[in-house]
């Protein structure tokens, strides 16, 4: 009855003098019924559990009524109940402490049932009382260890209830420090269980520290803030082992996600909840049902709904790829498992909906932006920290720079790359820094040396720093820690060499556009070009002639001539990709451009001339600017590979690489001089017509990468699918080689719809035989001899130098340097 009254109180709120007078009334019958329990029944055989519980239980609902909480109150009020009915808080307290200690051995049956009770009173913001009632928690401990040797019944509960009440408003920093000492100093006494309390303390107050970040953000306008809280949360249960908590979180951070239309983040977020389930027909536990599903469902049934959610929000999202990959899991289930074909059907027709989406639509690559919080004013998940964030679609920097600033209003916005030291670390106030983050690393001009006014290239050497992330991006967030920072010097002859393979990148990631969709508007293009050809405006590897290609450097700098061949190799294969180019224009300029494009070609035309005469020929297949049955990207088989590389620094956007030890191979021939035509047999050494056929097949396949207009032969087996095009996100199928040197190592391939995910850069040559044993066993079947059209069709226009030439690379340990960083223009 007396819990009814406190749950349910009869007087209206602003009643205070007739609660009071409920709670003196209350207050003495509990007291009496202490002394009559201790008299009547505690002793052994008269131990009665259950009358014991309630008193607690009673006793705890007394102490937490909202009546007595005095902290909530106008400081005249707070003064006249002191005054007059005392704090009845410490009181009770006090006797809730007493009647614990005189339990004895009985204690053990409160274990862990009185954890959440006694922790609701302790969490009361009232000094005397935290300092009286705090120890019974070691004593908890005390009598579970010695019981059964450990006490993880208590830990386990006071986690789940602290979530709950530091959640509900409860708990602060002081509670946190007052608990870390008396817990402490009371292990002190105990040798035999001290460091197990001092590890249980370390993990409370980690705990502690994340719930109250959290619960300070909940009412704040940035869901950002709230979801870096829940994910610090939910690493903490990750790893604590804590299931339930876990999930509980994940759910949290899923609702969060979609609020904002982070689709792609949601589905990552969920997917991690699938991660802990099996394709089985076992029974789900309750702890990996919180779904808001509430009949029980299998392994199996959750983790199909699971998968179809995802796949939804990956397809909002535009991660067509990651939404395949699972498509692919579910159909092996529903083929191999289920055997229910009308199911595996339906998810046939929507994976080839997923790849249509692929290669029609455009996506838009995102930017990525580095921000560092430095100084005391930020909350402590993001004090003195550095993250990479993920811009949204079209989001510039200043937009997201206000955003940031909008949430930090009184921050100073610091205006210098360079880390600040200590003294702007340890100052109160909020300083912020932002650069622009192509792929993970950023690069500032450094002068040495004598300059030369008419020629900046030969003494502009670059400043990066490179970051790495805790975890790649995209993921459960849109940013995440930067764990590791680094810095190197790029020399300017290397400089040159990225600042020319991203010249030609960019030429064949237009090219490729412009063949795949001919609505697109002419004037980029037409800018790109006539920025290179036209003398007036170009001037770019004339500075690198007059810099680095003289018998002063070359006799200053012998250990540059690798370097400076692969620069000479560049600008040698700018003119096919300029060709390339200017036939695309010539075909879509309107007549009021003729003029204008009558001048660039003319520039051109002069310009291969000096090219080839001093650098040599290179030459690319022909094609047609047209479409056969379906669009056709020059690059569509290198899709995997379509982002920014490590060198193209002022490129647009990009996404980030990663480390792999899978890779695609190309081999190196050396290029054709002006004068002499290299008839080179398509691989030499074969005696076999049909392995000849297969070996040529495979690399006129590879010539589809840049050009795809060769139509195979028509008695001739076609090859899988499956090795035209390759997803951005399932690489398990490519041959990893022994790495060769690669010109374009450094550059990667952008087709027409831009993967949103990171993935691997262009790798370097492998030897032939090596190949040919790891490939496919589709690859492996006997084709018939070649006809002498055949031949003349596969040797067309040079399509297999075209690849050996281009992709003679950089040396390995410089590609490794830099494969898992990203870029930025300052």
């Amino acid at each position: 009855m007396f819990k009814d009254l406190i749950g349910k109180n009869v007087y209206p709120v602003d009643w205070m003098a007739m609660s009071m007078v409920q709670n003196r009334v209350f207050l003495r019958a509990i007291n009496k019924f202490a002394e009559t329990m201790n008299q009547k029944f505690l002793e052994n055989m008269n131990f009665e559990f259950q009358l014991w519980n309630n008193y607690f239980h009673l006793a705890v609902a007394f102490i937490t009524q909202d009546s007595l909480q005095l902290e909530q109150f106008s400081h005249a009020k707070y003064n006249k109940i002191l005054n007059k009915y005392g704090d009845m808080r410490r009181l009770i307290g006090f006797s809730i402490r007493d009647m614990w200690y005189k339990l004895g051995q009985n204690k053990i049956c409160f274990i862990p049932g009185m954890v959440g009770p006694i922790l609701e009173m302790t969490l009361i913001p009232e000094a005397e009382l935290r300092k009286a009632t705090i120890p019974i928690f070691f004593d908890m401990m005390l009598c579970e260890y010695q019981r059964s040797g450990d006490f993880k019944k208590f830990e386990n509960e006071i986690i789940l209830k602290l979530d709950h009440e530091v959640e509900g408003g409860r708990g602060d920093e002081q509670y946190m420090q007052l608990l870390e000492s008396i817990l402490m100093e009371c292990a002190a006494e105990h040798p035999t269980i001290s460091k197990s309390v001092e590890n249980f303390v370390n993990l409370v107050k980690g705990l502690l520290e994340k719930l109250l970040d959290y619960r300070g953000v909940m009412t704040d306008e940035s869901k950002d803030n709230r979801m870096s809280c829940t994910v610090n949360l939910l690493n903490f249960y990750k790893d604590n082992n804590r299931e339930e908590m876990y999930i509980r979180y994940l759910y949290k951070l899923r609702d969060l996600h979609l609020d904002c239309e982070n689709y792609t983040e949601a589905a990552y977020t969920l997917l991690l909840h699938t991660w802990l389930l099996k394709w089985s027909d076992e029974q789900c536990a309750s702890q990996v049902m919180q779904t808001g599903q509430q009949h029980p469902q299998t392994h199996r049934q959750l983790k199909e709904t699971l998968y179809e959610i995802i796949i939804g929000y990956f397809d909002k999202g535009k991660m067509w790829e990651e939404a395949i990959s699972l498509c692919k899991e579910l159909a092996e289930q529903y083929e191999m498992e289920i055997f229910d074909y009308e199911l595996l059907s339906q998810n046939l027709v929507q994976q080839a909906k997923f790849y249509e989406n692929i290669m029609k639509i455009l996506r838009p690559k995102p930017d990525y932006f580095a921000v560092g919080y430095y100084g005391q004013g930020f909350p402590s998940f993001l004090r003195n920290k550095v993250f990479i964030y993920r811009g949204k679609e079209y989001e510039r920097r200043e937009d997201f720079q206000m955003q940031l600033m909008s949430q930090f209003p009184n921050a100073e916005k610091m205006n210098t790359t360079s880390a600040p030291g200590d003294d702007v670390k340890n100052a109160p106030g909020h300083f912020y820094k932002s650069n622009y983050v192509q792929k993970f690393h950023y690069s500032r001009p450094v002068r040495r040396g004598t300059v030369d006014p008419e020629n900046e290239f030969a003494s502009m050497w670059i400043e990066r720093t490179s970051f790495v992330t805790a975890y790649k991006l995209p993921g459960i967030l849109r940013w995440f820690e930067v764990t590791h920072m680094s810095q190197t010097t790029i020399s300017p002859l290397e400089n040159a060499i990225e600042t020319m393979s991203m010249a030609n990148e960019k030429i064949l990631m237009m090219i490729n556009q412009y063949q795949s969709d001919e609505s697109l508007p002419i004037n980029p293009l037409s800018m790109l070009l006539n920025g290179i050809v036209d003398p007036a405006v170009m001037g770019g590897f004339a500075k690198y002639e007059k810099a680095f290609f003289t018998e002063e450097y070359t006799r200053d700098h012998p250990e540059d001539q690798d370097k400076l061949s692969r620069l000479k190799d560049l600008i040698a294969w700018q003119i096919p990709f300029l060709g390339a180019g200017i036939k695309i224009h010539e075909k879509r300029v309107s007549e009021n451009l003729r003029p204008f494009h009558d001048r660039m070609e003319e520039c051109f035309k002069n310009l291969k001339v000096k090219v080839e005469k001093e650098y040599g020929v290179r030459e690319m297949p022909d094609f047609e600017d047209r479409r056969v049955g379906r669009p056709r990207s020059m690059l569509r088989s290198y899709r995997q590979m379509s982002i920014i590389s490590m060198a193209s620094m002022n490129s647009d956007c990009s996404t980030p690489s990663k480390v792999t030890s899978e890779s695609f191979d190309l081999e190196l021939a050396p290029p054709r001089t002006p004068k002499v035509e290299q008839e080179e047999p398509i691989f030499p050494g074969s005696t076999l017509p049909e392995v000849k056929l297969r070996r040529s097949k495979k690399r006129s396949k590879r010539s589809s990468v840049v050009f795809a207009d060769e139509k195979p032969t028509a008695d001739l087996k076609r090859l899988s699918r499956k090795h035209e095009f390759m997803s951005d996100t399932n690489l398990s199928e490519h041959v990893a080689v022994a790495p060769r040197a690669s010109i374009l190592s450094q550059m990667s391939f952008a087709s027409q719809s831009m993967p949103t995910i990171p993935a691997l850069t262009l790798s370097v040559a492998g030897t032939p035989g090596t190949e040919e044993a790891n490939s496919s066993p589709r690859l492996s079947q006997t084709f018939l001899p070649l006809s002498e059209g055949d031949k003349k069709t596969l040797k067309r226009k040079k399509v297999n130098q075209f690849f050996k030439t281009m992709l003679a690379g950089k040396p390995a340990e410089e590609g490794k340097q830099t494969s898992d960083l990203l870029s930025a223009d300052l």
